[in-house]
């Protein structure tokens, strides 16, 4: 008989598990298929967190270059010049910050996605694998 734990931090499943016998089933079997899941769960957490992680960094990046280029038009725009000399500029100066805008967005949409799909695909990858272990123990192979 199975004792009930004193504590939540007492309860191991493993142990629980171990006296439950199914005829056909076997059971270290599936305990070591859910510990797989379990450890693939974490690999793709890791996958993620370092996603956002590279995608914060870039993003700082991205702020400060565009401090930098507000400091370096501000400058730009206190020069001498003819007021259409200054729209000139002026226009130039959004026309570049508005296509950069477009590109770190899209550079950091790319970061994401790849970070996104290499977490999914190693989530993908272990439930075909799972599959395929849960069809074996049904079976009774190891």
């Amino acid at each position: 008989m199975v004792k009930k734990p004193e504590t939540p931090e007492d309860f191991d499943i493993t142990k629980v598990f171990a006296d439950f016998k199914v005829p056909g089933v076997d059971v270290e079997a599936m305990l070591a298929s859910q510990r797989k899941n379990i450890e693939a769960l974490a690999a793709a957490n890791r996958l993620a967190f370092e996603g956002v992680q590279a995608v914060m960094r870039r993003q700082m990046e991205i702020m400060r270059q565009s401090v930098e280029e507000a400091v370096g038009a501000a400058k730009s725009m206190t020069e001498a010049g003819s007021p259409q000399d200054k729209a000139a500029t002026q226009t130039d100066l959004v026309k570049d910050a508005f296509e950069r805008t477009l590109s770190n967005m899209r550079e950091l949409v790319e970061m994401m996605s790849k970070s996104n799909n290499e977490a999914f695909d190693l989530l993908n990858k272990r439930f075909a694998q799972t599959m395929d272990e849960v069809k074996d123990v049904i079976k009774g192979k190891k």
